[in-house]
């Protein structure tokens, strides 16, 4: 039990000492249960004539020459190593034999601090013993050379053979059986190397980075209509951002990784409410960018869907898609933006009286990305946490919010040209219908992008609904009878809003009838 005990501390320091053994030549021995560590030099500590060897009956010829196979022969070492002088990085040396014909390749990695030129004497040393120790050696000696012991560098010296063993394995069974790999002390002599300067990488502290989670109409069509869009920036830019999400703030996973930085921005002036369906031509209002730059378009460039962008409070839902025809740049990345298509994408419902100085402009171009929310959390507040990529999430860099998403891809438009006339003692309502998807063809009514056309109406005055009805068509007749109970000789407002079975009601446009309207 003590012997094994014994052995079993040795094969873990041998195995501790392995990196300290490639990278330094240090040597570990075990002699008689004990090891003896001794630094490989390729010194002589002994000359065995063909005197010194003993005579044995297993073996025909005092010495016993082997030569490894060339195919198991090593022509490529790598190392893989800590850079002490640097920024403490994972580093690889290498060396390769000068002749093509060996495509072996050894590769090993430890966990050491070394120079360069260390790594790089490491790597050289390490193989050219491994091709020296392609040969090896056995032969037997009589007791009488028992000064001779494991770890010791023999000179074979006789008349057929010359060169110099390390004895690997010596065990003594009456004669003493040695079996050595032949070294060359040129090996272990110190080698000019210069050593490289090291590498520095600036240290850049994590920032914070700056996300808008959109939930954004369809743009151009070709986009998932429930899936959110991301626009990220950041200062300096981290390379890459990562953004987790969980039903709780705990047990986050990935939810997307984005490359591009997307170009933000801010209101520098506030933007008032404009025209609709015409150039809004008022007076410049001027963006300032956190990055990137804006450019003007021909106007039939913005007819095709250039140069849009969305305007908002940071919240997913209230964004206004707006279109521009000139920008003109009046400091550094701060532009003035003039000839506005306003409310786009059927966002005209949320253009306020005014957007304040300080709301938010994102460039919707390929940079804006979406990333897919499951049906089953559409709707439901979500936990989010993003920041730099290669940070944990639990990084203080990273920043937390909670959103919820309703997939406004699939949100009807508000219906268009909302009239209330008087015939006879009735009143007619008519509307003509819009549509998320496929809007801008020329060839006759656009197509209705719903399972079924439908709409609800409501009559509301002073704040309470009066009454609530259902159409399938684009019209409906609001009779004197079913005025006259419902809302009196007082004004009153019709709204009218699109269903869709799978998002719901779109938003409302209503039109005041009553007090000389």
């Amino acid at each position: 039990l003590v012997r094994g005990y014994v052995v079993d501390r040795i094969s873990t320091a041998r195995a501790a000492l392995q990196p300290l053994a490639l990278a330094y030549g240090i040597e570990a021995v075990e002699r008689n249960g004990v090891l003896h560590f001794t630094n490989r030099d390729g010194r002589v500590d002994h000359v065995l004539t063909e005197a010194s060897l003993a005579h044995d009956p297993e073996r025909q010829t005092p010495l016993t020459l082997v030569r490894a196979p060339q195919a198991d022969m090593m022509g490529r070492v790598q190392l893989g190593y800590i850079d002490a002088e640097g920024d403490f990085g994972t580093r690889m040396s290498e060396a390769a034999l000068p002749d093509d014909a060996v495509h072996g390749l050894g590769r090993s990695e430890m966990a050491l601090s070394l120079t360069r030129g260390e790594g790089a004497r490491t790597v050289s040393r390490w193989l050219h013993e491994a091709r020296m120790a392609m040969d090896t050696v056995s032969f037997a000696l009589p007791p009488s050379q028992n000064h001779v012991k494991a770890g010791d560098v023999v000179s074979l010296d006789t008349t057929d053979h010359k060169a110099n063993y390390r004895i690997d394995r010596l065990e003594t069974a009456g004669l003493r059986l040695a079996e050595a790999t032949r070294v060359d002390q040129e090996l272990y002599l110190p080698q000019r190397l210069y050593e490289e300067g090291a590498s520095l990488q600036p240290v850049i502290s994590p920032t914070p980075v700056e996300m808008l989670l959109l939930d954004l109409p369809l743009i151009t069509g070709d986009e998932y209509p429930t899936d959110p869009h991301i626009a990220t920036t950041a200062l300096p830019w981290p390379g890459s951002v990562a953004l987790y999400s969980s039903a709780t703030d705990a047990g986050y996973i990935l939810q997307e990784v984005i490359a591009k930085r997307a170009t933000v921005g801010r209101l520098v002036t506030p933007m008032v409410s404009g025209p609709l369906g015409v150039w809004d031509r008022q007076n410049g209002v001027e963006v300032q960018l956190a990055s990137g730059q804006l450019q003007g378009a021909s106007q039939l460039d913005v007819f095709a869907g250039a140069n849009a962008i969305a305007i908002g409070d940071g919240t997913p839902d209230n964004w206004e898609i707006v279109q521009f025809e000139h920008a003109t740049p009046t400091a550094e990345r701060r532009f003035e933006i003039r000839n506005l298509l306003r409310g786009q994408a059927g966002t005209r419902v949320f253009m306020p009286s005014q957007w304040p100085a300080g709301s938010y402009v994102v460039v919707l171009n390929k940079n804006v990305t979406q990333f897919v929310v499951p049906s089953a959390f559409r709707g439901l507040e979500r936990h989010y946490r993003y920041g730099p990529a290669r940070r944990p999430v639990g990084d203080p860099s990273f920043r937390h919010r909670i959103a919820g998403f309703k997939g406004n891809g699939e949100r009807p438009h508000p219906v268009h040209h909302l009239i209330a006339k008087e015939q006879g003692q009735d009143i007619v309502v008519t509307w003509i219908r819009g549509t998320r998807k496929g809007g801008d063809t020329w060839a006759g009514e656009v197509p209705l992008a719903e399972n079924t056309e439908h709409y609800r109406l409501r009559v509301i005055q002073d704040g309470q609904i009066r009454r609530e009805v259902s159409v399938s068509n684009p019209s409906w007749t609001y009779s004197s009878s079913q005025r006259a109970g419902d809302v009196g000789a007082l004004a009153y407002r019709i709204e009218v809003q699109q269903m869709s079975d799978s998002y719901g009601a779109g938003p409302a446009n209503g039109v005041t009838v009553g007090l000389g309207t």
